[in-house]
């Protein structure tokens, strides 16, 4: 079955695992690339402070150092670009649909009579950005799904229609 295909035939519920329509906000971009920073940075900075105080091993912690900045560049420039081409979101009444990942991509969608919680989070980095991460728990051993890198306006907006949308759907989200 071709994934990217929206015409698999639908399962009982009437639901089909398709592409979701949204893109993440621009801005995720920069909050992944400041994440990815404060995550490639350290190796390379430790490495090459103690090249500069260790007369010993000098020889091998500068290339050290130049290749984990190296490899951290790489993954700084690359990965937040990559990972907003994949990452979609898209809620209807009946669902919501996620597409995550950058190396192991995740297609998924949630019925709303199983979804259990709405939860929206905001680190440090997403502050500064304005971007909030709405988390749907459903009840299914795959576990939460979360759309990150929303507006933070828009990302509020969205778990109150989902919280309403859920009340009003029948079911036992279990």
């Amino acid at each position: 079955m071709n994934l990217t295909s929206p015409t698999p035939p639908p399962g009982a519920d009437g639901l089909r695992l398709r592409p979701p329509r949204y893109r993440v906000d621009r801005r995720a971009i920069a909050w992944w690339t400041g994440r990815a920073l404060l995550w490639a940075a350290p190796p390379a900075v430790a490495l090459a402070v103690t090249a500069v105080f260790a007369e010993p091993a000098r020889s091998w912690l500068w290339p050290a150092a130049a290749g984990a900045a190296v490899l951290g560049a790489a993954y700084t420039l690359v990965m937040p670009q990559w990972r907003y081409r994949v990452h979609r979101w898209e809620t209807t009444d009946d669902a919501v649909y996620t597409a995550a990942g950058w190396l192991w991509q995740e297609w998924r969608v949630a019925p709303m009579s199983r979804i259990q919680s709405v939860d929206t989070t905001r680190g440090p980095l997403q502050r500064l950005f304005g971007l909030s991460t709405v988390t749907v728990t459903t009840a299914s051993a795959a576990g939460a799904l979360a759309i990150g890198g929303l507006d933070h306006e828009r990302a509020a907006a969205l778990a109150d229609r989902l919280t309403a949308t859920t009340q009003a759907t029948p079911g036992d989200a279990t």
